[in-house]
């Protein structure tokens, strides 16, 4: 698993900017269009499904770190702040796993073509989806100021 300290390190790695609440609505509507998305295909192609849903998980975490005011471009960085999220207990414990499996099944599926099955509990993932939403709407720029302390010292 890649660090945080590395992921500061890296060209496309960890980068502190400003809070964009646009951005932050944008990813957001993205997540929750791709849920939509997700319907039309579930059944139809392993490939999709596992691209589809892990995009609409991963959208959904982009949208609270640009709330956050922190851009990353290497997924397995993005991972890595949603453990870090979860030990500050900004978000719900078990998303970073949740994520890492799925971005798993999707490069499976995607590049190796595993076909391996893609468990979907939409209701679950609506869930997730949702909590993240939420999370994004009460952050105060004191918790944004806080968090993004914290996760600034750690690189």
């Amino acid at each position: 698993m890649v660090t945080l300290k590395w992921c500061t390190k890296q060209k496309k790695g960890i980068k502190f900017i400003e809070s964009n609440d646009n951005l932050c609505k944008e990813y957001m509507q993205t997540a929750e269009e791709t849920l939509e998305i997700l319907k039309d295909i579930k059944g139809k192609s392993k490939v999709w499904m596992a691209t589809t849903k892990y995009y609409c998980e991963y959208f959904a975490v982009y949208s609270l770190l640009m709330k956050l005011g922190i851009k990353c471009e290497i997924h397995d960085c993005t991972v890595a702040l949603c453990s870090k999220l979860e030990q500050m207990k900004i978000i719900p414990r078990g998303y970073s796993e949740i994520l890492k499996d799925d971005k798993k099944l999707r490069i499976d599926n995607q590049y190796y073509l595993k076909n391996r099955e893609v468990p979907l509990d939409y209701d679950k993932l609506v869930d997730f989806v949702l909590r993240i939403k939420d999370i994004c709407l009460k952050l105060t720029n004191d918790d944004i100021k806080l968090i993004k302390g914290k996760i600034r010292n750690i690189s």
